[in-house]
């Protein structure tokens, strides 16, 4: 993949495995994608396709000493993040890119004060004086919409509301205004009215700012209402991406079809059994190396190279790439 000055991170052929009682397994396999200056990339799936594997990757955030990032690169502004020093990600990491975590209440420390923690990102990644930074952190958390911001900097993380605890974790991501924002399901356990505040807060503060946005979920009308560009991950792997306006008129993975079918819309009618992928995800020991979406449909092609041989990733129009299994690729 070669390097293009308009996109600020390119993910190319990344590989991230985990040590276990079963041997060295593979949660991302080979997952490629870019992520254009100024826009927002969504990367959408279902629980255990790799998603957040694939950003902690990215920010070198793995568990350790298990998680492993085994081959591959991630470039971000033409720097090499795989390979730079722990001293360099650390730099990087909070201070060019942002990353707002899918739990507010593991992302914040219960035992500190809000004030103390969002203070901590200025005074580790600027050179600003102790009041400096506290006073930053008041504008910060004004820029956010928490109302009261000096009342709630003496505020311990159980005193504030789902829907404030994770405008706190955006305060933090954006504190010192990063090129790129991983935003890790950040509408997570947010009932629908504080999910819709969450998304127009971050699409608000993406054009004041100007940054680049990965929003990764599950939820594809949060896919449709913010994203440019949607990447569909299915066991580890990319099966399909392309611009959002393309994906959800010309979808051609079965994958990405069944996905799309599973969403309720206002012609559903009331009380109707809704559209489900049968089966579910297998465990990373049991992946296949060939199709793994035939492997959950138990099918296969002739001579059974659906489950034998990986299919290939293919751009069967200009900027949709899909994988080519011939049960799955469905034009």
């Amino acid at each position: 993949m070669n390097a293009a000055p308009e996109n600020i991170l390119e993910v190319d052929k990344l590989i991230t495995s985990f040590e276990t009682e079963r041997g060295l397994l593979r949660a991302v396999d080979q997952v490629s994608f870019t992520v254009p200056s100024g826009k927002t990339v969504g990367i959408v799936g279902e629980s255990g396709c790799g998603k957040s594997v694939t950003a902690m990757s990215i920010v070198r955030l793995l568990p350790q000493p298990a998680g492993k990032i085994l081959g591959g690169e991630v470039r971000f502004k033409g720097r090499d993040l795989v390979h730079a020093s722990e001293a360099e990600i650390r730099k990087i990491r909070g201070g060019e890119i942002g990353v707002i975590f899918q739990e507010p209440m593991s992302a914040l420390n219960p035992v500190h004060r809000i004030g103390r923690q969002v203070s901590e990102v200025f005074r580790l990644h600027t050179k600003l004086s102790k009041k400096e930074a506290w006073d930053a952190s008041v504008e910060m958390l004004k820029l956010v919409r928490i109302p009261a911001p000096e009342k709630r900097m003496m505020d311990y993380p159980h005193q504030l509301s789902g829907g404030m605890r994770q405008r706190i974790v955006i305060a933090l991501a954006l504190a010192c205004r990063p090129s790129l924002v991983i935003a890790d399901e950040p509408t997570t356990a947010l009932d629908v009215t504080v999910q819709a505040q969450i998304l127009d807060l971050i699409g608000r503060l993406q054009q004041e700012m100007g940054m680049s946005v990965i929003l990764i979920t599950h939820d594809l009308g949060v896919i449709a209402e913010s994203c440019d560009e949607v990447v569909v991950m299915y066991a580890g792997r990319v099966v399909e991406k392309a611009s959002s306006s393309e994906l959800f008129a010309r979808p051609l993975h079965a994958y990405t079809k069944g996905l799309l079918r599973s969403i309720p819309t206002l012609e559903t009618p009331s009380k109707s059994v809704l559209s489900t992928i049968p089966g579910m995800v297998a465990s990373l020991a049991d992946h296949t190396h060939g199709c793994r979406f035939c492997q959950r449909m138990g099918r296969i092609t002739a001579g059974g190279m659906g489950t034998r041989e990986r299919p290939g990733f293919a751009e069967v129009s200009p900027g949709h790439w899909v994988e080519t299994c011939p049960e799955c690729y469905q034009p």
